[in-house]
């Protein structure tokens, strides 16, 4: 199941319960914010969804995972609103029979996420500035 939240996220275990004893590996990731980002300190971080449409994309990606990837169990969250460096952004979580799988379904679906899921990011600097990032709308201001 994918979801997308306001607040903290949830531990991987309560995404995934480990009810599955044909799992014998189960991966997770989370993808904090970071203070930094191309040389300039980072202290906030918005992130804005389409929620309509992330929650589908989301869906979507999961679905794909557990086709690709055979016998996975899969899970995954990503949040919206302000957050601050340290914070949990993003978790995904994969389960197979094999550590082989439960890895390579794990990182195809962050890298999915990353790629198509409609949520986007601005980041706020040290300096007072801010930026849209990882979207290639925004540059220095001006939309590319």
């Amino acid at each position: 199941m994918f979801r997308l939240l306001d607040t903290a996220l949830p531990p991987p275990a309560e995404l995934l319960p480990p009810d599955d004893h044909a799992c014998g590996g189960v991966v997770t990731f989370e993808g904090r914010v970071r203070d930094h980002h191309a040389g300039r300190a980072v202290i906030a971080l918005d992130y804005e969804a389409y929620e309509p449409l992330a929650l589908a994309e989301g869906q979507a990606i999961l679905d794909e995972a557990a086709a690709r990837f055979g016998a996975v169990r899969v899970a995954a969250a990503h949040r919206q609103g302000s957050l601050v460096p340290g914070e949990v952004a993003v978790v995904v979580v994969a389960a197979a029979p094999h550590r082989q799988e439960a890895f390579a379904a794990c990182r195809w679906i962050i890298d999915e996420i990353k790629e198509r899921l409609p949520v986007w990011k601005r980041e706020h600097y040290a300096d007072g500035a801010s930026e849209w990032v990882g979207c290639g709308c925004h540059r220095n201001g001006e939309q590319s």
